[in-house]
């Protein structure tokens, strides 16, 4: 019997790793704004290959993030929508839960957020799905992260 390392999943971040470390470079040559642009769209077909309930999170979560951070720079991040401050450092991401096959999808902060309040602070958030006050919560997040 032959053990697996890795699921086909995470085979398939580690392959999405790859492409978006050679388009970190060929972006490093682009202004800000072509780079702002093609990460919104790489985001956008990400978002049309989900599942509808995955879709219209991301969808929702983009818009609060465009909205609330707008100098956070849209790319992807192991295949899932993120945004990254200025030194390229992703701040939050989506995680859809079709990627990983798990029960509920996540929004999550990365190590460059500027969340640290006291000894401990969440990173990250389940999403089943997205009312108002939701969005307004998280869009405080953003913002306290992206600063």
């Amino acid at each position: 019997m032959t053990e697996k390392n890795f699921t086909d999943e995470e085979r398939d971040a580690m392959k999405a790793k790859l492409v978006e470390s050679k388009t970190k470079r060929s972006r490093a040559k682009k202004s800000p704004e072509e780079a702002r642009t093609e990460g919104a769209a790489e985001i956008q077909a990400k978002l049309a290959d989900m599942p509808d309930e995955d879709r219209m999170l991301g969808e929702k979560l983009t818009a609060m993030v465009t909205e609330n951070a707008p100098h956070l720079i849209p790319k992807t991040y192991y295949g899932m929508p993120a945004w990254a401050n200025e030194a390229g450092k992703v701040v939050c991401f989506f995680k859809p839960k079709s990627k990983f096959k798990v029960r509920y999808a996540t929004f999550e902060f990365d190590t460059a957020a500027q969340l640290d309040d006291g000894n401990v602070w969440p990173t990250a958030y389940a999403v089943t799905t997205l009312t108002d006050a939701d969005l307004t919560f998280l869009a405080e997040q953003v913002r306290h992260a992206a600063r």
